[in-house]
This record gives C-alpha cells, sequence and structure tokens, in this order.
C-alpha cells in the first residue's frame, strides 16, 4: 500500500524565540528555562498553508502559498529588525499540485540571487507533477522564467526538493525522482513499476545546469527530504527503502562532486509496508552535524536525534526526544555551542502539540516548551523552524473550523526566554 498525500489548505502560523543571553549554559534539568509566548502580526494573507523557512546572511525567508479558486499563488517574506518585510510574489498557476507535505521554498544564495522552487503538473495522473526552478536578482521584484532540474520527460512524480548553496557559486537541490516508476502500460505505478530515487542537480552562477546524476537509487516514496552544509561539504538526509521494506534514515554526501554511498543514520529497522509521510531534518555547523527523525519501530511513534562530530560520516547513539509518544514532523537546529533544539508533534490526550526542547550531545535533554497546539491531521502539514542570530522562528499551518466549513487562519506568535 501507499499511504495518499492529500493537499491541505490552511493558514500559516508562525512563532519565534529569543536565546536570552547565558541560555547556552543554563541547566539542563526539570525546571529549567520556560519561555514566555505571545502572538505577532504574520505576513500570510488569507487561503494561505504549507509554510517553509530558510536563513542567510541577511535573515530568515518565510515562503507560502495562497489559494484563490483553483489558482495558486507562491509568496515570500523577510524577517528584519522591524518585522516581516512586505510579501512579494513569485508565482502564479492554475495548475499547481499543492501538497501538505511536499511545499514549495525560497533561499537567498551566497551573491544574493533568489532561488524558488514550486510544483506544477505535468499530466492528468494524481501524482504527474514537475519540480520548477526560477530566480531573481532584484531581491524578488521580478523573476526568471521557470525552468526544469530533471529532463527525462515523464509524467510522474518528481518533489519534496530540499534547495542549498553550492560551495563557490549557484545552486544546488535534491528531490525525489519517480521516473523508475513507470510500469508498462506508460503511467507512474509505485507497486507495478520500478523505485524512487533520489537525485540531485547544480546550476552555476549564470545558471547552466552543471549537474544531474542520482544519489541514491531506492527510497522512500513521498517522505520530505532535507540538506546542510558542513565544513566538508553538502549532505542530504532522507528515508531509503530497502527491498524487505525498511524504511530508515539515511544520509548521503557530496564529495569531489559526487555523492558516497548512502548509509544509515541509526539501523531502527522500521518495516512497514507504505510510506509514513515522515522525513528527517538535518542541521549543521563546521563538521558537526544533528540528524532529527521520526520512527514507527517504538510504540506508539517516536522522534529522535543523533549527532555526529566528522561531518555525518558516522553518528552517535540517537537521544529520543518526545516524552510519551510522537507523530513526527520534526525538524532541527544545531546551536553554536553544539547543542541542538528538536521541533516534533507530541501526542497528548488524543491530541497533539508542537513542542520543542534542547538536546545535548552527551544525551542530556532540557524540559520541553510547547509552542502551541496543532491539528494531528494532515491540515496542519510540516511545522518548520530556522533560527537567524539569537532568534528562532517556527511556522506551520492552522485550519480554523466555521460554521460554513473550514477557514484558514494565519497566526504569529513568540516565545520568549523568562
Amino acid at each position: 500500500m501507499r499511504i495518499r498525500k492529500t493537499a491541505g489548505l490552511g493558514g500559516a502560523l508562525i512563532a519565534a524565540w529569543w536565546l536570552a543571553p547565558g541560555m547556552a549554559s543554563a541547566p539542563v534539568e526539570q525546571g529549567g528555562p520556560q519561555f514566555r509566548v505571545q502572538s505577532v502580526a504574520s505576513p500570510a494573507g488569507a487561503q494561505s498553508s504549507v509554510p517553509q523557512l530558510s536563513v542567510s546572511d541577511r535573515g530568515v525567508l518565510l515562503s507560502w502559498v495562497e489559494r484563490d479558486g483553483q489558482r495558486a499563488t507562491l509568496k515570500f517574506a523577510e524577517r528584519t529588525g522591524t518585522g516581516w518585510s512586505a510579501p512579494r510574489v513569485i508565482a502564479s498557476g492554475d495548475d499547481w499540485f499543492v501538497n501538505w507535505a511536499d511545499v514549495p521554498s525560497v533561499v537567498r544564495l551566497a551573491d544574493g540571487t533568489l532561488a524558488a522552487h514550486w510544483l506544477q503538473k505535468s499530466g492528468s495522473s494524481t501524482y504527474a507533477y514537475d519540480v520548477r526552478l526560477s530566480h531573481s536578482r532584484d531581491d524578488g521584484k521580478t523573476w526568471s522564467e521557470s525552468f526544469l532540474p530533471h529532463h527525462d520527460g515523464t509524467q510522474t512524480e518528481h518533489g519534496f526538493a530540499s534547495m542549498f548553496q553550492v560551495p563557490g557559486a549557484g545552486l544546488g537541490l535534491v528531490w525525489l525522482d519517480g521516473r523508475a516508476t513507470v510500469s508498462s502500460a506508460g503511467h507512474e505505478d509505485h507497486e507495478g513499476g520500478g523505485a524512487m530515487t533520489l537525485r540531485y542537480g547544480a546550476f552555476d552562477g549564470q545558471w547552466k545546469q552543471t549537474a544531474d546524476m542520482p544519489v541514491d537509487l531506492r527510497v522512500c516514496d513521498c517522505c520530505p527530504t532535507s540538506t546542510a552544509v558542513t565544513s566538508d561539504g553538502v549532505i542530504a538526509a532522507f528515508r531509503n527503502r530497502t527491498e524487505d521494506e525498511i524504511r530508515d534514515i539515511y544520509v548521503s554526501r557530496l564529495e569531489g562532486g559526487m555523492w558516497t554511498e548512502p548509509r544509515a543514520v541509526h539501523n531502527d529497522g522500521w518495516e512497514i509496508s507504505g510510506c509514513p509521510v515522515n522525513g528527517p531534518s538535518v542541521s549543521a555547523r563546521g563538521r558537526d552535524v544533528v540528524v532529527a527523525w521520526f520512527t514507527g519501530k517504538v510504540e506508539p511513534g517516536g522522534a529522535f536525534a543523533a549527532f555526529s562530530s566528522d561531518a555525518g560520516r558516522t553518528f552517535g547513539e540517537p537521544v529520543r526526544v518526545d516524552d510519551a509518544g510522537s507523530l513526527g514532523r520534526v525538524d532541527v537546529e544545531l546551536m553554536p555551542d553544539g547543542a541542538a533544539i528538536v521541533t516534533w508533534m507530541e501526542t497528548v490526550d488524543r491530541k497533539s502539540e508542537f513542542r520543542m526542547r534542547r538536546i545535548e550531545p552527551s544525551g542530556a535533554k532540557g524540559v520541553f516548551t510547547k509552542i502551541g497546539d496543532i491539528a494531528s491531521s494532515r491540515t496542519s502539514g510540516f511545522p518548520r523552524m530556522a533560527r537567524h542570530g539569537d532568534e528562532l522562528v517556527f511556522a506551520w499551518t492552522e485550519v480554523t473550523p466555521t460554521q460554513a466549513g473550514q477557514a484558514p487562519s494565519v497566526r504569529v506568535v513568540t516565545a520568549v526566554a523568562r
């Protein structure tokens, strides 16, 4: 079986957390630092959903999609010292694939260029869609015509892209590529066709494509990917899939223009016949790396994190992050002192909460902080986190019930150490 993906409408809910002076040396024990949460304004408009966050030297970039009937519009705003910049439009379309887990993004490269990606239908099949790329050299006032990083021409799934700065100059990205899933009848078939693959593409500063190659030839069908840049090069984290349906988290590193043989962060041994739609998150600083992930190997599901001090070549023993049970949808940020902030969705009395906690490389854990209540359904999407300076920014999708059905609501909250 394959767990099906459905598009979810909703508003992007955002939170920001300021790390108080001395926070890095605060005791990691019960009764440690707590945080005050308050609402602030959001740049996202009505009918907004699927937020994504990225960070550059200038600050945090938030992107989201707004819907007007069949028309979808990708927008972004940048967080400044005085709040969010005015939203700008990247692209719009009536034939987009808008999905709760496979979301667009925008990143700022080292030379100031903005790069964005979104998903556009390529055929009538539900999962026939392409990754479209565009770039802007004037802070998003104008954008280039869109183009593809893949050139197989199949009407299959191309998505779950993670973009990053190629060391030196240019854009790199990895994505899930379904070109091998075409059945003998010529249609996408995740059961009767071949395996989903993970591929890599790169473009130089003049937007000439310089790479298009596989990273892993058998991966999970629809789990989000994640990338980070270490001092030794790029590392990609993703959910692998063996012939025996073991779907654990693997990493591969880009060395000398080639990707290393993928290796498990930890051999959880989670056997599952369908895609759990629950990918990992990776963060790096120098040669320090941390990966967070979800596994259903433990009941009722758990969130874990593991550290590496050699740019992801080897990892220490996993640290369990959740308290009683997790829905996963994790994110992670490595802090300057080597600790990590991990976020996850915790199951609490048949409901769920969006939580965060500090994890030390030693395995010591701080008390959790509740960022907010969050729907356990797909409407909440994947909560996201980004750090710039002393600020952590969180974003997720929220849907508010009304008498007429469901209406998206856009909120922004901050959490300040007290």
